[in-house]
């Protein structure tokens, strides 16, 4: 507009995307999760192994990443390798329903209860993973913690970076990879914990990532 001033019309401007910003975060339309799977695709492994993927599963991915990178209390855990014990190449964070506090941000309940309902188990954990770079990585394994179910479901959903997410038969052979990028949804199900490993190695030049991974324990 003619005759306004230029430093106000910015500061205007910088107030209106910080409470667009806000508003995604906190029970605005622009974050959320699909309830309706109405993206979700599966592929058969072997006989009892099984990958659900939901490209764009979860809208609003970056707030969602720049509030977990500030609300989460992160650290680098210590692992054991070649007899030495190492930084792990990552941050972690972790919250569980026994904690007795509500997940770190609404959008989380969301997902935890869509995907709860879809699977028809209870998610009562969620793991955070924090690549910093690509440099962060995580090794061949498959998530044997806790209870040692012959079957269980492992949800993970992508945040910033597109990261290679990949398989292989614990056994050996040939490995299959996923480009896991912002809000997408991918679900290791049946035995593949135990018949699988899965792994996120490095990459030159990759940005930041951040997985959300919901488990659950058999306790109803």
């Amino acid at each position: 507009m003619e005759g306004s001033d230029p430093a106000a019309r910015v500061v205007g401007e910088r107030d209106s995307i910080e409470r667009m910003f806000q508003g995604s975060l906190f029970g605005d339309t622009q974050t959320g999760v699909d309830e309706t799977f109405a993206r979700l695709g599966r592929r058969a492994l072997d006989e009892r192994c099984w990958i659900d993927f939901a490209p764009d599963w979860l809208a609003g991915a970056d707030d969602t990443f720049s509030a977990l990178e500030e609300a989460l209390d992160w650290e680098q855990r210590t692992v054991t390798m070649y007899e030495r014990r190492l930084p792990e190449p990552r941050l972690t964070s972790w919250w569980s329903v026994a904690s007795g506090t509500g997940e770190p941000l609404p959008v989380l309940a969301e997902a935890r209860r869509a995907l709860s309902d879809n699977y028809g188990v209870r998610f009562d954990t969620i793991g955070f993973n924090w690549y910093r770079d690509g440099n962060d990585s995580v090794a061949w394994h498959g998530d044997l913690r806790g209870p040692r179910l012959p079957e269980s479901n492992i949800a993970i959903v992508s945040l910033g970076a597109r990261r290679p997410f990949r398989l292989r038969p614990r056994d050996g052979g040939r490995s299959i990879s996923y480009e896991l990028g912002a809000g997408d949804l991918l679900v290791m199900g049946g035995a593949c914990q135990h018949r699988w490993q899965h792994c996120v190695p490095k990459q030159r030049g990759a940005g930041a990532r951040i997985s959300i991974t919901f488990r659950h324990s058999g306790v109803s």
